[in-house]
């Protein structure tokens, strides 16, 4: 079965950011394929190339990294959302005329119309929210 994730919860501040990327996880070692994650709202956090959470927490940032790197899940940030809370890529911190980037790789910045699009072409998509 093909699933997506749409993830509107900020890391650390709910559980739906950790809760997604356990479920994540378990949707592939059970053998389902896991298209793309969405990260809209305040999701887009979860794409923060920045952050540092305390060695007794889990680094959320670096497993949807391990999630694509080991599974080819594409990590797709809603760009208004994530240009609205300071988050861009390179390529956007250039024409924003921006010194530094704070969106980490492989997160790539794309339109609500991968969502839509995602909907249409997965079985199953599953929200996660505050």
């Amino acid at each position: 079965m093909r699933y997506a994730i749409l993830l509107m919860g900020a890391p650390y501040s709910d559980q739906a950011s950790h809760s997604a990327l356990r479920f994540a996880r378990a949707l592939v070692a059970r053998g389902h394929r896991l298209e793309a994650v969405f990260f809209y709202h305040d999701g887009v956090y979860n794409a923060a190339r920045l952050a540092a959470p305390p060695q007794d927490e889990p680094h959320l940032v670096d497993g949807w990294v391990a999630l694509h790197d080991d599974h080819g899940v594409a990590l797709q940030v809603c760009i208004a959302a994530a240009l609205r809370r300071g988050l861009m890529d390179a390529r956007e911190a250039a024409r924003h005329g921006k010194e530094g980037h704070s969106v980490a790789e492989p997160f790539e910045l794309t339109g609500v119309g991968q969502l839509v699009d995602l909907g249409q072409r997965c079985d199953r998509l599953v929200t996660f929210g505050p």
